[in-house]
């Protein structure tokens, strides 16, 4: 779900708790002379090629800069403000601008790194317990075709829609079970024509006749598409889903009973591999993967996780790094932008902590993988 490439670190610690491999291992300074005419201090000159500015009138003081608004915030890293809690995101092909959901309005706003964010289209939604707008696709030909897939919670289940701005969506996959928990999901499109779903376990186990708690595969996803291909199950609330356009594999982050994960599938595989472990169960969401980096957002601990991988083996090559620690709050969801920065989201109205910009969307400098850093 997102595009670019990230290389050398840039980080601010180790993630906490154990954690376990699954499989393969100046000038100087001069005074200014006061020149005197008369009896009084010149006024001071403006630098050469600047005019003058004029005097205020008589009895006025010079024009105070405006107030900051409610939703500036001074963090010069803050690229979006007064977000409701956010839900997913995906970049345009540009590399500098992100589709953002609210997972809780099904808003989706397009954040531009340089600029002011847009409402690009609004989705019915349920957000009830953690549900509502969680997942984004773009659709491989988003250049030609505008379409934009989205995993949603409705009033009867949660499901797939696809739709193009100014449209209402279309049902592509329904009748995923709907829970009072374990309803997020995300999507990503693996082949050309096949887009993987990852489904929630529905707040309990998976029941294996179930769409919960599935990796799906849809082939050809158009409104009437026939039965998904289940590829993989046992699945707890679904983090996210990425797939690394490098390499083609495709990264799981899930949050099971006993730990938090982080699963690999091969380009030519169709079975996870755990990559990675959080016993201590930090809260995974939303990831990116690009050129053997996997990022992926972190509710719980309040940061983002990087982590670097072989793009042979999929091995972790380094401790994954912790950025953006317990500076912005809970993020959500993560992606990775054309020039390499990590975007992150925060979830602060949802999970605590909010402050009078949330929720927001944070542009964090990387450089690349774990267990180095500059």
């Amino acid at each position: 779900m997102a595009t670019g490439a990230a290389a050398a670190a840039a980080a601010v610690g180790l993630l906490t708790g154990c954690a376990r491999f699954g499989g393969a291992e100046t000038a100087p300074f001069h005074a200014v002379p006061e020149t005197v005419s008369g009896a009084g201090i010149e006024p001071d000159r403006p630098p050469p090629g600047q005019a003058p500015q004029p005097p205020p009138p008589p009895g006025q003081s010079p024009t105070p800069p405006p107030p900051a608004g409610p939703c500036d915030d001074p963090d010069p890293s803050v690229i979006a403000t007064c977000l409701d809690t956010t839900g997913a995101m995906a970049m345009l092909p540009d590399g500098r601008t992100a589709l953002v959901a609210e997972r809780t309005t099904g808003r989706i706003m397009a954040v531009p790194r340089d600029g002011d964010p847009t409402e690009f289209a609004r989705i019915p939604v349920d957000p009830a317990g953690d549900g509502g707008l969680t997942g984004l696709a773009l659709s491989p030909t988003f250049a030609e075709d505008h379409l934009v897939y989205a995993y949603i919670t409705t009033p009867q289940d949660n499901r797939v829609v696809r739709f193009t701005q100014g449209d209402a969506p279309k049902p592509i996959l329904t009748g995923i079970p709907k829970g009072p928990t374990g309803n997020a999901g995300d999507l990503a499109f693996t082949e050309p024509r096949q887009l993987t779903v990852l489904t929630g376990d529905a707040g309990g186990g998976a029941d294996p006749a179930s769409l919960s708690g599935k990796l799906l595969r849809v082939q050809d996803p158009a409104p009437g598409a026939r039965n998904p291909a289940v590829v993989a199950a046992g699945f707890g609330a679904a983090g996210g889903l990425c797939r690394d356009p490098q390499t083609g594999a495709l990264w799981i982050t899930d949050r099971a009973p006993t730990m938090d994960r982080l699963q690999r599938i091969a380009a030519d595989g169709s079975t996870p591999t755990l990559v990675w472990s959080w016993p201590d169960k930090p809260g995974v969401g939303g990831c990116a993967a690009a050129d053997g980096t996997v990022v992926t957002a972190l509710d719980g601990a309040k940061s983002v996780a990087a982590v670097t991988v072989s793009k042979e083996s999929g091995a972790v090559t380094g401790d994954p790094l912790v950025l953006a620690e317990d500076k912005y709050g809970h993020f959500g969801a993560a992606l990775i932008a054309g020039d390499g920065t990590i975007w992150g989201a925060t979830v602060n109205k949802s999970s605590g902590g909010a402050v009078a910009t949330d929720d927001r969307v944070v542009v964090i400098p990387f450089a690349g993988g774990g267990g180095s850093r500059v």
